[in-house]
């Protein structure tokens, strides 16, 4: 059998800088029927935990630091028995939700996941925070963005730690180069395609962030 993504969604709630807010979050699960790789870990361990089944789980990895994408990774780490991945550059958000706990392994650009006959590739797009990723499976045409790309736009910036040039150059440097028919699978919300999101740059820099 050939790796397959499954989604979960969780609902919770997104704060930083004092505002919080409601929120549903894409929870994506990439393998083969014996192991997988779970990419962010928010609010609920229930619906993750079911969307993996009985399969064994190489790593949790999470795209940034923010609470809602990182608040059940403790526990869904002791549930799956995984180890917790995160870029280091976001250490000091996840402190916040998870004070005295480091994650289990620190992620680098071009690090590579291989799981149930896929790799993974990590790739480290700052903006929406300093250490946020994506994941590119190559073969598959898949790229899990996190808050990086959403369909219509930029993950969001103006908050702390976040800078909007930044998060213009990881998109139109790392991932608009990327093959058109590339399906984006968003932290949020519904998925895209490079293609789609492509001839919208320069509105995207007349709206700011």
């Amino acid at each position: 059998m050939t790796a397959g993504v499954v989604r979960a969604r969780t609902t919770g709630v997104f704060t930083l800088d004092g505002d919080t807010i409601a929120v549903e979050n894409n929870v994506w699960v990439i393998g083969d029927e014996r192991e997988a790789l779970v990419v962010d870990a928010p609010h609920s361990v229930g619906p993750i935990v079911d969307a993996v089944g009985d399969r064994r789980v190489l790593a949790i990895v999470c795209t940034h630091g923010h609470n809602d994408h990182v608040n059940a990774a403790l526990e869904l780490a002791r549930s799956l028995a995984a180890p917790v991945a995160l870029h280091p550059a976001d250490r000091m958000l996840w402190d916040t939700v998870h004070p005295g706990t480091a994650p289990d392994r620190e992620l680098a650009d071009g690090d590579a996941f291989l799981v149930g006959g896929a790799r993974l590739e990590v790739l480290h797009t700052p903006g929406h925070t300093p250490g946020s990723v994506c994941l590119h499976w190559v073969e598959g045409g898949v790229l899990f963005s996190g808050d990086t790309l959403f369909q219509g736009g930029p993950g969001a910036t103006g908050r702390s730690h976040s800078d909007f040039p930044t998060i213009i150059r990881s998109i139109t440097e790392r991932l608009l180069t990327l093959p058109p028919a590339t399906r984006v699978r968003t932290g949020h919300g519904d998925d895209t395609t490079v293609a789609t999101e492509a001839p919208h740059v320069d509105e995207w820099l007349r709206r700011g962030g």
